[in-house]
């Protein structure tokens, strides 16, 4: 977090984060004086967002926070043209667009709503072509609430597609009776090289390419990988 906090706190504006959910990233930022929008399409977790936003409110009017929740589609951002001095896209956010046109039109448009010279903030999860397939592994066994609770995981690919699937379940047995709620997460792996080649095409300079928080630069060993970008003056039309 504090590597967020350090970039946001250089925008001279408004920033908007992508895919805000509960407000992990958006409510530190906004606590150290940033001015934030954050967007997200799942009502319920913005629910939770907005909760913590009331429940951490600084009584002092001087250090109210100055942040706002908006449910909506990050491909088509219901804001005005040039309205944020800079986009935040953490935790990989972007690689949950799984269609290659869904990249091109988010892209696209936090473009239209950064002002020129806006800075655009991403991090990623590393391209890694050998991630390791395996079915149903039981990654964990306890109690809880006086019942047996068991984490069965899953990992797939389709490796033509660059999609990694995880599939988690957890069983709940209480006495008799058996419980099961199942959630996945699919993403798409990206190179920086293909990274940097859709923000160019979508009208931005890559200034950085990072391998860690503390920011050191990227390599293939990176665990996570960061561009910070900045929108060109003139957007090139295509």
């Amino acid at each position: 977090m504090p590597f967020w906090q350090r970039v946001a706190s250089t925008a001279g504006g408004p920033v908007l984060e992508l895919g805000c959910g509960s407000g992990r990233v958006s409510l530190p930022l906004a606590r150290a004086g940033v001015e934030l929008v954050g967007i997200d399409r799942s009502a319920p977790m913005l629910g939770r967002a907005i909760k913590a936003r009331r429940r951490r409110r600084i009584p002092n009017p001087k250090s109210r926070i100055r942040l706002h929740f908006v449910r909506g589609d990050i491909r088509a951002l219901p804001f005005e043209a040039g309205a944020f001095s800079m986009v935040l896209a953490p935790y990989g956010i972007l690689q949950s667009l799984i269609r290659p046109r869904d990249l091109r039109s988010t892209l696209a448009s936090v473009a239209r709503v950064l002002a020129p010279g806006g800075a655009f903030g991403i991090d990623l999860v590393p391209d890694v072509p050998k991630w390791r397939e395996y079915r149903n592994r039981v990654q964990m066994r306890g109690r809880a609430g006086g019942a047996d609770i068991t984490l069965v995981e899953s990992v797939s690919q389709d490796r033509a597609k660059r999609l990694t699937t995880f599939e988690q379940r957890y069983i709940r047995r209480r006495g008799g009776r058996t419980t099961e709620h199942a959630f996945d997460l699919t993403f798409r792996t990206l190179s920086v090289l293909q990274m940097t080649t859709q923000l160019t095409r979508a009208g931005f300079t890559v200034e950085a390419v990072l391998g860690d928080y503390q920011g050191h630069a990227w390599d293939d060993r990176a665990d996570v990988w960061i561009l910070l970008a900045r929108k060109q003056d003139r957007v090139r039309q295509e």
